[in-house]
């Protein structure tokens, strides 16, 4: 079977790069640092959180950049708080928006309940304009259940869109084979993909781009501009302008990319390959 790199027209030794900015809407900051990191910095590609209260609003602002839907069934912040966009009661917590953690969603979601939430959700992305690139999983919660990723793989399927799936050296611990059974089903999905930590997120990212492998790499970070929302919001907001930062204006960071030899792309070409073998 072609590897992924050969079905984007080039050898098996070839490097790709995604670097994808993950919560798009999650807030302004958080829009306003996506955006940033896209057009102004080394940014490729970035997911979309529908049901988050900023996201119609960044759709105001798309201008054809790499966007995905990161199906959502979490609002894992105390105080900052979205929900469904669907009538979907077991996606409820008791304050009316999505649980807080993934054991809850697992425990009580309703599965005909979160297979209609998670299309309305790709189906309302599409509504507001976006030319969707891939499909990515809030928190992961549609990846490690399995009766959860047969909605993440369906969606790909019925949709025609790569899929951003773990690292193969961290699917032992999903205990089931989901890269298998995506690429079964024709699915593309990044041969290589890790997520900037919130401590030491700058080494890690350097660490990464230096020793990067042959084939389709994806980095996911979580840029977002320092305001006074964003340190409302979220506790982490100080790992999310250090990641705006590595993205935009880190010489060190730019050059180690240059320096990969690497070929920067978003998730489109892998979308428009994924088709083009199901149209065959």
């Amino acid at each position: 079977m072609a590897t992924v790199a050969q079905r984007l027209g080039a050898g098996p030794d070839a490097r790709f790069l995604i670097l994808n900015c993950a919560d798009l809407g999650f807030c302004q900051s958080a829009s306003t640092g996506v955006y940033q990191a896209l057009r102004e910095g080394l940014a490729t590609s970035a997911s979309l959180l529908v049901p988050a209260p900023w996201a119609r609003e960044a759709a105001s602002r798309f201008r054809g950049d790499d966007i995905g839907v990161r199906l959502t069934l979490n609002a894992e912040h105390d105080l900052y708080r979205w929900g469904p966009i669907t009538q979907a009661p077991s996606l409820l917590d008791g304050d009316g928006g999505f649980p807080r953690t993934i054991t809850d969603v697992w425990d009580h979601a309703d599965l005909d309940e979160v297979r209609r939430e998670c299309r309305a959700q790709v189906e309302r992305a599409v509504l507001w304009g976006f030319d969707i690139s891939h499909l990515d999983a809030h928190m992961d919660a549609l990846l490690l259940r399995p009766e959860f990723f047969d909605i993440y793989l369906e969606l790909a399927v019925d949709f025609g869109l790569p899929l951003r799936l773990p690292d193969a050296g961290v699917e032992p611990n999903v205990g089931f084979p989901i890269r298998h059974l995506a690429a079964e089903e024709g699915v593309l999905f990044a041969d290589h993909a890790f997520t900037v930590p919130d401590r030491g997120g700058r080494a890690v990212l350097l660490d990464l781009l230096h020793s990067l492998q042959p084939g389709v790499t994806e980095i996911t970070l979580h840029p977002a501009v320092d305001t006074p929302e964003l340190r409302a919001a979220s506790s982490d907001w100080e790992a999310q302008v250090a990641d705006l930062t590595l993205l935009v204006g880190d010489a060190e960071v730019a050059s180690a990319v240059a320096s990969t030899g690497a070929k920067t792309i978003g998730y489109r070409p892998l979308r428009e390959a994924m088709r083009a073998t199901a149209r065959a």
